[in-house]
């Protein structure tokens, strides 16, 4: 019988890499790649990828002038470093991480997403292979709009916890959003104390609504569940446009045998009978209902708080090698 992984691509889900591992992605042949801070740091300190490293802080060396200006060039390098490599194993895009400093600058975050993918231009690569990823602040959900209004830039929107921030996503014409559904397990769990299940886990229900909503009312945004924390999470959204999986739940796919039936299809969502939102041009409607969801609120800011630690470090990182 077929793998599981295999079942889960049957199913009509494009499967992508959650990961900055190229021997991993080569492995699993995933479509697409993601990666973030934190996956690059974490790959960044394996000895087989110091040549990219070194790569980056040459760069930087040569596109600033004090240490801290050489260490950004580095960073915004080194992303693209992995970038490149990770697009030499997979067919389709890689999703690139703007810096979670940015996130509520809108015409900040814009200028990076220019700059990033100025960076891959460089290397030969076009923009239709590359993902800017944003946080889903209000003030990220905007500067995806105009990236991906006027200049054609493809946008990942991150860290996102609610319907309100899906809604507005799809209303500003995003690419893709990456909905966190082991996250939103992960608080629940904490505050009620009760472990959930398969099709009772809140994150799954978090995605199903939101896919649900997408294709009632035709919006092309996809919806790439992500931040899995076991395999029933993930058979639970079997159908669903994209997941992104890290290797290890994807080497546990790829030797188990148990069906994965299709959960969720365009079909059966366009028969539901589900309320039309708008949020994109109303910002204290947007603000409040979000506010209101007090798991997205707390989740948001501390995964935003979470990758500036870990872009730190990493800068730290590129400064010890400029300096030596």
């Amino acid at each position: 019988m077929a793998s599981s992984l295999d079942q889960l691509k049957a199913s009509g889900t494009v499967v992508v890499s959650d990961s900055g591992d190229f021997e991993s992605i080569a492995k699993y042949k995933p479509q697409d790649a993601t990666t973030n801070p934190s996956l690059i740091l974490a790959a960044a300190k394996k000895p087989e990828y110091a040549s990219l490293i070194d790569k980056a802080v040459e760069y930087g060396k040569a596109h600033g002038s004090t240490v801290e200006e050489q260490a950004a060039e580095a960073l915004d390098q080194l992303l693209v470093e992995f970038g490149k490599e990770i697009l030499k194993i997979v067919p389709g895009r890689v999703s690139t991480e703007v810096d979670a400093r940015l996130s509520f600058d809108k015409e900040a975050t814009i200028a990076k997403a220019k700059k990033i993918i100025g960076l891959y231009k460089e290397q030969g690569i076009d923009k239709d292979r590359i993902l800017i990823k944003i946080a889903s602040t209000f003030e990220g959900i905007q500067a995806a709009r105009v990236l991906e209004s006027q200049y054609g830039i493809h946008t990942n929107l991150t860290l996102l916890f609610s319907f309100v921030q899906a809604v507005a996503c799809a209303e500003a014409g995003c690419t893709l959003i990456s909905p966190f559904v082991g996250r939103i397990m992960d608080w629940y769990k904490a505050s009620t104390g009760k472990t959930y299940v398969g099709a009772e886990d809140p994150g799954v229900i978090s995605v199903k609504s939101i896919y649900n909503y997408y294709k009632k009312y035709g919006y092309n945004t996809i919806v790439m569940g992500a931040s899995f924390r076991n395999t029933g999470e993930i058979k639970e959204l079997a159908g669903v446009d994209y997941l992104t999986i890290s290797p290890n739940l994807l080497e546990e796919l790829y030797n188990d045998t148990v069906a994965v039936p299709k959960v969720l299809d365009v079909a059966t969502a366009k028969s539901l009978d589900i309320p039309k939102a708008t949020f994109i041009d109303d910002e204290p409607a947007f603000r409040f209902e979000f506010n209101e969801d007090q798991m997205a609120t707390e989740k948001l800011s501390d995964g935003i708080r979470k990758f500036v630690a870990d872009a730190n470090t990493l800068l730290g990182l590129l400064k010890s090698k400029i300096a030596a």
